[in-house]
């Protein structure tokens, strides 16, 4: 089925001469990430040639699409904007609430009995506004979209940090915070600084044991967790044709652990033959008579160190399997060194669970080829030595694989087979363990590994791998096992090895799916009304922020000084605390409470100023809110990576933080502080952080004077009387600043 029909008609029809005249006013060849980009500019009047990493371009996205634990707040924004519909085709997908514990049976119609009044409220403001609704199991949100929604050279944002996956279709799709989807919902203009272009080339083609899995997974060891911030990275060269629709959009999807703003690779037979096999051959059509405008010109193929930023060379004849962590995605380890990595840093070896899904790598293409090395455990003799977990990405995909075998095939190991639902990748798992602080070892095909996010157990240490990987790793329940040289003992105590793991990219018989989960929106639903009960624990209407006083903030106390990594998981967990996602007051009571301390290395214990005793973070900033009292949280590098939640920035706002001054930010994170109004600076001498003491006052002057590129003066009171000053930068443009005077970038709209 094609939805939205109508604006992929009115996309292809123009989208070739957009292209054509962006490559005429920029004057050269263009990727196809600046064809896309320029395609979608919000004024056609505004072409011109952007200089990347430094203007800020106003664009025009095509869609949006919000998962639920996001969308509570997208939408609670998007009701106080005054519009009666939205102005592009919404989607909102029930994928992160569901608890993965005993299986599909129980847990999804406990999570419909736990969820109800979420599930409710997502699907009355869905019928109101003109939104596409997925019920829970439909599926995770990026295989959603990737199977209905993704189309080459569209453009997209998500609620959600994963949204590049659908890059895989040759889509630029964005993650955003929920103000930035109401930007878009609202018909506004959608604001990104345009990205500089990090030019992957791709050569040869995978074999054995290597998965496209491993292809990010390597690139993630060169570019470290900030290497793509502000960037856009687009693959190219030949290697990229041999990989199928679904690899593609694994890699894409991973392209958020590395900052960057999305991934996306051009369009080809694979492309087309996933567009048909999921029921498009109509948008198929269309992208093949725009096929020169899909992918980067014939110049930049040749000489791409004229028109990329950075280029990395990948080969995939000899690209070997990875397994990243524990703790970060970039800690890139190769099958072949990761066993002495192990014994080296004393991991523990023994290899407890095996976790296959997540929006990353849970594709029939990902099953089919996990299904074939389950099989060979009954041929081989072999008995599964750790427990083995699997979360298909659709319902779609699920009733395909069941009618093929695959989930037969799974169930005969004792595989536990999950909801349709992202589960254990968003924290969502209740693990039954002998201890949940024991130090112990899983391998996953997920995303992310930061410390507690699978299990809430900060001593799990977690494994990226592919699906085969993590498959391959359960069977033998010993991370110093190498699939591709070791044997295993069976039960008749002989040698065997594990045959390398084939599987099918898609269907030989075609996709099948009994109710794909979709309801869609009224035909009228201005009569309709979205009701939340005033005492509800899941639910709170929004009231705007206060605007800005015109006032320099003077000698505020510190909140939290954090000390090492502080991802959106530290500043706001998810795991049990999603269940607050649209109650902003409830939510606030986990701030920052996974954050390191830099001063005492503690969790969730900051000195009060107030009561001089050290308490819980979230606590003492309400006590300071209750005087009237603002505060300022300061922090290293790349503070607030990982997922788009947008909570950790409205959190701070809501408890009257209104500074952030950091090393770097993280790209969407920095976007989000600056919607909600926030102060977002930088040190300009990243020394500077070591000055700020515990007991300090702060003060930020030259806020009457902001203006961009122009560095603002922050003064340190400390206790002994003495003061110190130094610069902090930003990179408000004056549309931001009039954010933060307004109070936040929906009272702008307002």
């Amino acid at each position: 089925m094609v939805y939205d029909a109508e604006m992929l008609r009115d996309f292809y029809s123009s989208y070739s001469a957009k292209v054509e005249a962006a490559r005429e006013k920029v004057g050269r060849p263009l990727t196809l990430a600046e064809k896309i980009l320029y395609a979608h500019l919000y004024n056609e009047a505004d072409r011109k040639p952007f200089r990347r990493g430094e203007e800020y371009v106003n664009f025009r996205p095509d869609r949006v699409a919000m998962q639920d634990a996001t969308a509570q707040m997208a939408l609670l924004q998007f009701m106080i904007a005054g519009k009666e519909a939205v102005a592009v085709p919404s989607t909102v997908h029930c994928d992160h609430l569901i608890q993965a514990y005993k299986g599909v049976e129980t847990d999804l119609p406990v999570a419909n009995d736990t969820n109800w009044e979420v599930y409710d409220f997502l699907k009355s403001v869905a019928a109101k506004y003109g939104i596409g609704f997925w019920k829970p199991g439909a599926g995770i949100i990026h295989q959603v979209v990737l199977e209905n929604y993704a189309f080459p050279g569209g453009m997209m944002v998500g609620t959600d940090s994963h949204t590049p996956n659908a890059g895989g279709l040759g889509m630029v799709a964005i993650g955003v915070g929920g103000a930035d989807a109401v930007d878009v919902m609202t018909g506004m203009e959608w604001e990104l600084k345009m990205p500089k272009l990090i030019g992957v080339r791709l050569t040869g083609r995978l074999s054995g044991w290597a998965s496209p899995k491993d292809v990010i997974l390597k690139l993630a060891g060169l570019l470290t967790v900030k290497g793509g911030t502000n960037a856009i990275i687009e693959y190219f060269g030949e290697g990229t044709r041999s990989l199928s629709a679904t690899g593609k959009a694994t890699i894409c999807n991973m392209g958020a652990e590395v900052g960057a703003t999305t991934s996306l690779f051009p369009y080809d037979e694979e492309i087309r033959k996933y567009l048909c096999a999921t029921g498009r051959e109509e948008v198929a059509r269309m992208a093949d008579g725009n096929a020169a405008a899909l992918c980067a010109d014939a110049e930049v193929a040749a000489h791409p160190e004229n028109y990329y930023d950075r280029i990395i060379e990948i080969d995939l004849d000899t690209l070997e399997p990875y397994l990243n962590g524990p703790f970060t995605p970039d800690a890139a380890c190769t099958i072949s060194e990761f066993a002495a990595k192990v014994k080296a840093n004393g991991y523990p070896q023994r290899m407890e669970v095996g976790l296959i899904g997540s929006c990353t790598n849970s594709s029939y293409q990902d099953l089919s080829r996990a299904a074939s090395l389950a099989r060979q455990v009954k041929e081989k003799g072999l008995k599964m030595a750790a427990q083995l977990i699997i979360n298909p990405g659709s319902e779609q995909v699920y009733c395909t694989a069941e009618r093929d075998g695959m989930m037969a095939d799974f169930k005969a190991v004792g595989g536990v087979i999950m909801t349709n639902a992202c589960g254990p990748c968003i924290g969502q798992w209740k693990r039954l363990t002998d201890d949940n602080t024991r130090p112990n070892s899983i391998v996953t095909s997920f995303n992310r590994n930061f410390a507690k996010r699978a299990d809430g157990n900060p001593n799990t240490h977690a494994f990226v791998a592919s699906p085969e990987m993590a498959m391959a790793m359960a069977i033998a329940g010993d991370l110093c096992f190498n699939p591709l040289t070791d044997t295993l003992l069976n039960e008749r105590g002989e040698a065997v090895r594990l045959d390398e793991p084939t599987g099918d990219t898609l269907p030989r018989k075609g996709f099948t799916v009994d109710d794909n989960g979709y309801v869609a929106p009224a035909a009228d639903g201005q009569a309709l009304d979205i009701q939340i009960a005033p005492d509800s624990q899941r639910l709170q209407k929004l009231e705007p922020f206060a605007p800005w006083d015109g006032e320099d903030l003077m000698d505020l106390p510190l909140l939290i000084k954090t000390q090492g990594k502080c991802t959106t998981d530290h500043i706001s967990m998810a795991g049990p605390w999603l269940r607050f996602r649209g109650h902003l007051e409830n939510i606030s009571d986990n701030m920052l409470m996974g954050a390191v301390n830099a001063f005492n290395g503690q969790t969730n214990q900051v000195w009060n100023c107030l009561t001089g005793t050290y308490e819980g973070v979230s606590a003492v900033a309400k006590q300071y809110k209750a005087r009237g009292m603002a505060s300022v949280v300061v922090a290293e590098e790349n503070y607030g990576e990982g997922s788009s939640r947008e909570h950790a920035a409205m959190e701070p706002r809501f408890l009257n933080v209104r500074a952030l001054l950091v090393k770097s930010f993280a790209r969407i994170h920095e976007t989000n502080l600056k919607k909600q109004g926030m102060l977002a600076l930088t040190f300009v001498n990243k020394d500077d952080y070591d000055k700020v003491q515990e007991h300090d006052r702060i003060s930020i002057l030259g806020l009457k004077d902001m203006a961009p590129g122009r560095t603002l003066r922050v003064r340190l009171s400390h206790e002994d009387g003495t003061v110190e000053e130094f610069d902090a930068a930003h990179t408000y443009n004056e549309m931001q600043i009039q954010w933060f005077r307004a109070g936040s970038a929906l009272n702008t709209i307002k």
